[in-house]
């Protein structure tokens, strides 16, 4: 693969958890649309697969796990010592652990903090400094989990309301630099974490008959909003927390009683 040539092109992007789903086909995406990118998590060897199926030369991997603010420092000095500069962060990476009142653990509740809320805070404060000088951009990756709540699974519902808020306080502090601040929402997305889903199938029609589009949303569509996001054609988006959930989110709750008429 190589990068297309646009109005993009030279301009770089960070990917957190880019080595699977959503993170891998936003980074595909980018490239396509012209970006040089930087590969981040935790699988050496996915990611090494990845920037190898991109190309070397727009594509380098920075291995680390974001809920350190060192690594997220580390990880925008590769982005500069390799490409010069950072455009956008893609903040994607994040942890899924469920559990009641009574069944989360403290210690998984602090994991999604300090990864799905921490990693964010790092990651845009590592980079400032480069967002400033490219007047870039932030895309982070929440959930229709951080607007409403979900049996069994509080904590992670903490944390991605988490990244919302933060997405718009971010925007309004830095909106008035030129650096836009935003962030997409999916529903269930069809990634390997919801492969056990496809096993039980009364599970995926109950899911299915909830989203009015009636299936789950696919990594390459979110990926597609992540561009835009990240892109020249939204440039006086800021502050957004754009749903990418089939309408999911319109929906009060209530069943679909026209199914039985």
């Amino acid at each position: 693969m190589s990068a297309a040539s646009n109005n993009n092109t030279s301009k770089t992007a960070i990917i957190t958890g880019a080595a699977t789903g959503i993170g891998r086909a936003t980074a595909l995406r980018l490239v396509e649309d012209g970006y040089d990118v930087v590969l981040n998590g935790r699988s050496r060897e996915a990611l090494d697969r990845l920037a190898a199926e991109i190309g070397l030369d727009h594509a380098v991997v920075a291995r680390g796990d974001v809920s350190r603010p060192e690594d997220a420092r580390r990880i925008v000095e590769i982005a500069v010592a390799r490409f010069g500069r950072v455009d956008v962060v893609v903040n994607n990476a994040g942890v899924v652990l469920p559990g009641t009142a009574d069944s989360l653990e403290d210690d998984s509740f602090q994991q999604m903090l300090a990864i799905n809320v921490g990693g964010v805070r790092n990651m845009v404060l590592a980079a400032l400094p480069e967002l400033r000088r490219t007047r870039g951009n932030v895309v982070n990756v929440s959930s229709v989990s951080g607007m409403r709540g979900d049996w069994g699974m509080y904590g992670y519902n903490t944390s991605k309301g988490a990244v919302s808020l933060m997405t718009q306080g971010l925007a309004l502090d830095l909106g008035a630099e030129g650096i836009r601040v935003n962030a997409v929402a999916p529903a269930t997305t069809n990634t390997r974490l919801a492969a056990p889903l496809h096993e039980i199938a009364p599970a995926m029609a109950l899911l299915n008959s909830r989203i009015p589009m009636g299936r789950l949303v696919e990594p390459e569509e979110v990926a597609s909003v992540i561009a835009f996001l990240a892109g020249p054609d939204a440039a006086f988006v800021n502050g957004v927390i754009l749903p990418v959930d089939g309408g999911l989110s319109a929906s009060n709750g209530q069943p679909n009683f026209a199914a039985f008429a």
